[in-house]
């Protein structure tokens, strides 16, 4: 059932022949041994290293008549190579099969506990239902158990899912939280450098008025010193400035 070279399909069209794509069946299970596992859009024989299928399965319901299926589908596989052909009618509890022999698909005298011999599974009936066993004795899984295990395994894909999105939330959360103290700092560290750039502009500003004060100061000084020198000029000479009415 692992085999990568087997391929396995279910309703999937099957063209036989090249050019003539009026010639064609679904089979509702298909086995192809020696074709590699994969998605197809159909099967085609050409495409497909010439290999038809080599054990086909019908399962029949209210829209086939056994015409149909013992019959045209009969002929059908007979045609075109198919080794096996099992057809099983759940409403009659019917189970039939047909073997090749030579050219032709021959029925199968006892389908209860016969093995195939292409895949070596075991056929059954238990209370009305058709039972598949692997070579090793394992019990094909029924269609409800594998509903069941679709549904479990995809309950487990969401959950994993889920969990990989909480964390990645945290993780996306951690990394907000990281930028955000990342700007606080930034910003804390911007606050700093203008408040030491408004401390050097004050120091600067008040050494202005230091220097402008001191160059007043000094330029005070020397209008003194000169007038000073002008009242000793004067006096020496004679005249003196409180003489003058100014």
């Amino acid at each position: 059932k692992d085999d990568p070279n087997v391929f396995i399909a279910g309703d999937l069209l099957w063209y036989p022949v090249q050019g003539q794509p009026k010639i064609n069946q679904a089979p509702d299970v298909m086995v192809v041994i020696g074709r590699p596992k994969g998605h197809r859009p159909s099967y085609k024989t050409w495409v497909e290293d010439n290999l038809n299928p080599q054990v086909t399965f019908e399962i029949a319901s209210h829209t086939n008549t056994i015409k149909e299926l013992e019959e045209d589908k009969l002929k059908f596989y007979q045609t075109h190579g198919v080794e096996e052909y099992y057809l099983f009618d759940p409403n009659r509890t019917k189970l039939k099969g047909w073997l090749r022999s030579s050219e032709k698909l021959e029925p199968i005298p006892q389908m209860l506990g016969w093995v195939s011999p292409r895949l070596g599974i075991t056929f059954d009936l238990v209370e009305s239902e058709l039972v598949l066993y692997y070579p090793n004795g394992e019990r094909f899984a029924t269609y409800l158990e594998i509903v069941e295990q679709r549904d479990m395994a995809q309950q487990q894909r969401d959950m994993a899912q889920q969990q990989r999105d909480v964390a990645q939330q945290q993780r996306d959360m951690a990394q907000q939280q990281v930028e955000f103290e990342r700007l606080e700092k930034e910003q804390a560290q911007e606050a700093l450098e203008q408040q030491r750039l408004e401390k050097a502009q004050a120091q600067e500003a008040l050494e202005q008025q230091r220097l402008e004060k001191a160059q007043a100061q000094e330029a005070l000084e020397l209008e003194r010193s000169r007038m000073k020198a002008l009242l000793e000029q004067l006096k020496a000479q004679g005249i003196n400035p409180e003489d003058f009415d100014l």
